[in-house]
């Protein structure tokens, strides 16, 4: 096989798609630089974490393409997808831990489930994996024994279990104390480095996200309204980036949903 050379390893071309007749994402096309920190933004209901369910392959874009590594995933076989999951690690919203799992186990699933691999070399692995992420010491803890931010870095810890070429973070912030978010933000950060893979991060915080991310992409209306780097993005005079990066309440993001008038809701009554 060729080795692919762009300088992407996740690219949506033209990509489309709805729930029936709704649709969220309208011919997008971006993207993700390898070997890099990109950030997904946007408003609330935008699409980004259907953008992570359509590189994983969960769902199926009505047009255009998914390339991840050069393969177009809306096109995959059953073997092919899962063999693509496999050198991608996600980091669910909340951490998704198996509750009735200790930490060990947790981050050891995907070791048991996708490889042959013995069990004394199964648990070096998983002690490196929870040492990179500061928790080796909590291998024998269960998610209900640790804090919320705990249980992110345990989930990030078993999202590299794999070596992975990439992460997906679906909301890695929410939730968690300044410390912590502080604390997950720069992990981000150095494990990308370190290991040399590519993450892609989908995220409301602002500050915290332009801190460590190489390239920014913004979402809104069912397009890609702006992307490059945080502090290209900080500088746009564009109405709608100034108001989501400023989090200003006025701008072309409204406050009400669309709805009827408020004389056709009331039958003309004054409210």
């Amino acid at each position: 096989m060729t080795p692919n050379t762009s300088p992407f390893l996740v690219e949506l071309n033209h990509l489309t798609f709805g729930y029936g007749e709704r649709v969220i994402l309208r011919d997008i096309a971006f993207g993700v630089p390898r070997g890099k920190v990109t950030a997904l933004m946007g408003v609330s209901g935008g699409g980004k974490t259907t953008v992570l369910r359509l590189i994983g392959g969960q769902y199926r874009a009505q047009k255009g393409q998914v390339l991840f590594d050069g393969q177009d995933v809306t096109t995959m076989h059953q073997t092919e997808l899962y063999a693509a999951r496999r050198r991608m690690g996600m980091l669910f919203q909340f951490g998704a831990l198996f509750t009735d799992m200790t930490v060990f186990d947790n981050v050891a699933f995907p070791l048991r489930e996708h490889t042959d691999l013995p069990e004394d070399l199964i648990r070096d692995i998983v002690l490196m994996k929870l040492d990179a992420v500061g928790l080796r010491g909590a291998r024998d803890l269960r998610p209900s024994e640790i804090s919320g931010g705990m249980s992110r870095r345990v989930a990030l810890a078993r999202a590299i279990a794999l070596d992975p070429d990439l992460i997906m973070y679906d909301e890695p912030f929410a939730g968690l104390d300044p410390i912590s978010l502080g604390t997950a933000a720069q992990l981000i950060r150095r494990l990308n480095d370190s290991l040399g893979i590519t993450s892609l991060v989908v995220s409301h915080d602002v500050k915290e996200t332009f801190e460590i991310a190489d390239h920014v992409v913004v979402l809104a209306n069912g397009g890609v309204v702006a992307q490059g780097s945080p502090a290209e993005l900080m500088a746009s005079t564009d109405p709608l980036i100034h108001q989501f990066v400023h989090a200003l309440s006025d701008g072309p993001v409204p406050f009400h949903y669309p709805a009827p008038s408020v004389a056709e809701d009331f039958g003309g009554r004054t409210v």
